[in-house]
């Protein structure tokens, strides 16, 4: 083709003989040379050699199981390299079927230019090769990402624009997915899917389980999630080829085109996207080869908002919504907290030590887990945060708004209502266990109200966002309390102001390292050995 012909926003995707020998060396070796080399010249890429199979030193390559995929060349297969003392793997690839755009480079292989000890034309060494410049349009998705990719909010947000920023350029996408994997420890991965009309990008959290589901096992994003390539599927062609159930279902409902890429991170870590058309012939060479030369930018913005997003899961998950999002604020620093007013949650499982000493080591986890998990939930729900779990025993807060008079109250009775939530939960399980023959778990919970210092302690080196005070201390103790007057929960005087109407006095009792004695309470239908 005329390259004066290529309109301006074009993408270059041209394949030209040389009319030179062409010969490349590692290693104080020739590893090819030849009178009938071929250059791909491509927008914004190094120009590639291309030598017949025949004119290389095959015997020093080495087959990898490294594939790639360029949407509009073809699956690439990779070797490893052995010349003299040098060895560099993956330096050399070749398309064994490549797509029709490029079908004279079946049976050729290029080698990486900058890997390589020397380049030489007629024997005359050649110059570091320049990126191809033609044709002198820009990429019309470049000015997307120069002046509106980098002000996006959110994962969800960024696909969203540019996705609309595909269209109004002229790419046929109708649906866009996306497909992340996560560091969570339930979670296995988060899918993002822009569909053509929709106003907004559909999120989708997706559990382990999807790992073992037939959607995800035979779907295109499992084979590029385990290392492939990706895929490339002509959809409105004679026979295509429907290897993936998804396809099938694409080309029912009539969709034309369909490519699956790996879309990776700084870090190595492999994610996937797919593009789907209904455009009649599908995607252009154009069309794949603008998005193809954005993807690393477009990859580094994804990650950008996958990092934040990241991070505020492993702060939620290991410090606690509200801790978390004042660590990442900026809370920092040894000494860096704040006063507040709480009610304070402590919890803690009986007999631990022995448990710990008679059950295997798997039956003893299990069970400490059921016990915090369920103490856990009932204090989320209900809107609390679970600030540290000290070996069996749980410490949590019930945050005071300051300077609302029924703030206080209110907390109070949602840290009532988890605690009878989780006495349900409780009994719940020791229903099973005692019908299985199995000793029941014991547990106290104890409540209080008071001032606390909420920041950051520890070591220069390593820190723990937490609670401190007498205040603390007290719950602590009311808490070891309930198994002295055995009863599952106790609550202080403090705390018994807010369900004048639910409660009844235990008596004063002294609290261990508390002076005074202290009245404590416990909700009415809580006898001995009875859930609430």
């Amino acid at each position: 083709m005329d390259q004066h012909a290529i309109p301006e926003t074009a993408y270059r995707l041209s394949v030209e003989p040389v009319s030179e020998t062409i010969s490349v060396e590692l290693g104080g070796l020739t590893i090819a040379k030849s009178s009938r080399a071929i250059v791909v010249h491509e927008s914004s890429l190094v120009p590639a050699y291309y030598f017949p199979i025949e004119d290389v030193a095959m015997e020093l390559l080495t087959a990898t199981e490294h594939h790639t995929l360029c949407p509009f060349k073809g699956e690439a297969s990779y070797w490893d390299i052995a010349a003299g003392t040098r060895t560099i793997s993956n330096a050399a690839w070749s398309y064994l079927n490549p797509d029709e755009t490029v079908g004279n480079i079946a049976g050729y292989v290029s080698f990486y230019w900058n890997l390589m000890d020397g380049w030489y034309a007629n024997d005359t060494p050649l110059l570091a090769l320049r990126r191809d410049k033609a044709p002198t349009g820009i990429n019309p998705l470049s000015q997307w990402l120069l002046h509106e990719a980098w002000d996006t909010t959110s994962t969800s947000d960024l696909i969203n624009k540019f996705c609309r920023s595909l269209v109004e350029c002229g790419i046929p996408v109708t649906r866009f997915r996306l497909v992340m994997r996560t560091l969570h420890p339930q979670m296995y991965a988060r899918a993002f899917t822009w569909r053509h009309g929709d106003p907004e990008v559909a999120e989708l959290e997706a559990d382990r389980s999807l790992v073992v589901s037939d959607q995800f096992v035979n779907s295109p994003f499992a084979a590029i999630l385990e290392g492939a390539a990706g895929v490339r599927r002509r959809l409105d062609i004679e026979n295509p080829q429907l290897d993936y159930p998804v396809l099938e279902d694409l080309h029912q409902e009539g969709a034309t085109d369909y490519v699956a890429m790996p879309l990776i991170f700084s870090d190595g870590q492999l994610n996937a996207f797919s593009l789907v058309s209904e455009q009649p012939d599908g995607f252009t060479t154009d069309d794949l080869g603008h998005i193809y030369e954005i993807i690393p930018v477009l990859s580094r913005l994804i990650e950008l908002h996958h990092v934040r997003n990241t991070a505020e899961t492993l702060l939620d998950t290991y410090l606690g919504k509200l801790t978390g999002r004042r660590v990442l604020d900026g809370l920092v620093q040894r000494g860096d907290g704040e006063t507040i007013h709480a009610v304070i949650w402590f919890c803690d499982l009986r007999s631990s030590t022995r448990l710990s000493e008679e059950m295997e080591r798997e039956t003893y986890l299990d069970l400490l887990n059921q016990f915090l998990e369920t103490m856990t939930d009932a204090v989320l729900a209900e809107g609390g945060e679970v600030l540290r779990f000290i070996g069996d025993a749980a410490l949590a807060i019930f945050p005071i708004e300051p300077g609302n008079d029924g703030a206080g109250c209110g907390a109070a009775m949602r840290a009532a209502a988890a605690a009878k939530n989780a006495i349900r939960g409780m009994a719940a399980i020791n229903e099973v266990r005692l019908g299985a023959g199995i000793e029941e778990i014991g547990y106290g919970i104890g409540l209080h109200v008071g001032d606390l210092t909420y920041g950051n302690i520890g070591s220069q080196s390593r820190l723990e966002f937490t609670v401190i005070g007498p205040a603390a201390n007290e719950a602590a103790r009311i808490e070891a309390m309930t198994k002295t007057l055995d009863r599952k929960i106790l609550m202080s005087e403090q705390f018994s102001h807010c369900l004048p109407g639910d409660l009844v006095s235990m008596g004063h009792h002294p609290l261990r390292g508390v002076a005074d004695e202290h009245e404590l309470f416990t909700f009415k239908d809580q006898g001995p050995e009875e859930a609430a």
